[in-house]
């Protein structure tokens, strides 16, 4: 490689630090995002399923809502509003980032729950099941088993969407890449790195979701 626009002095020197940030803030904020997405979104569903119109018409309106704003505006928002309380930039995004792809996943449980035949609630009706019961054994496990993909696929791409934790100063990959480039005037190496680091890890994760969506089907 001609080093007039590639060094590997600087790609060895930026590699650590770029895997610290992916270590210590992507993949974390990625993985904690995901859960608060898959909890809060079946939530939100079975919320928009069974309750009265008083309690689902606000759920849906703040739904579509945040669903309807890009997630660097929120980001820029809570931080703003909440950074005088919360001590903890990271937390901050790691929770707008759990709370937009909620409304994501509340609508892919809501299709899992459809997708449930008619016969299912009908036999639970008939056995007399409580309603807790039949969502816990029944609808909500073929529900899951139907999404998990979809569910799957919406977590790669929270993963993603991390480095835009740059528009509140979080050092993510991203950042540190840009960081070093700024101090180094050396953008090549740290860009590509960062790049080549979410290929790696996203495109694994991907072929796994394509097996088991297979699987499943």
């Amino acid at each position: 490689m001609n080093d007039s626009w590639w060094s590997w002095d600087h790609a060895a020197a930026v590699l650590p630090e770029l895997l610290i940030a992916f270590v210590k803030y992507t993949l974390v904020a990625t993985v904690l995002g995901t859960l608060i997405a898959v909890v809060l979104g079946l939530i939100v569903a079975m919320i928009r399923r069974v309750s009265p119109a008083v309690i689902r018409t606000p759920v849906t309106w703040v739904v579509e809502f945040i669903r309807m704003t890009p997630l660097v505006v929120q980001l820029v928002f809570a931080n703003l509003v909440l950074s005088p309380y919360v001590d903890s930039t990271f937390a901050i995004g790691v929770w707008v980032l759990g709370i937009h792809y909620t409304t994501y996943m509340a609508e892919v449980y809501r299709a899992g729950i459809d997708s449930v035949p008619k016969g299912q609630w009908e036999a639970a009706t008939a056995l007399s099941l409580p309603q807790t019961r039949t969502w816990r054994a029944i609808i909500v496990p073929q529900a899951i088993r139907s999404t998990l993909p979809a569910l799957g696929n919406y977590a790669i791409s929270m993963f993603k969407e991390t480095p835009f934790f740059v528009v509140i100063y979080i050092p993510e990959m991203v950042r540190v890449a840009q960081t070093y480039g700024g101090d180094t005037f050396r953008y090549t190496e740290s860009i590509t790195l960062a790049g080549l680091i979410f290929l790696a890890s996203s495109y694994p994760t991907s072929v796994l979701i394509r097996r088991l969506e297979k699987k499943l089907a």
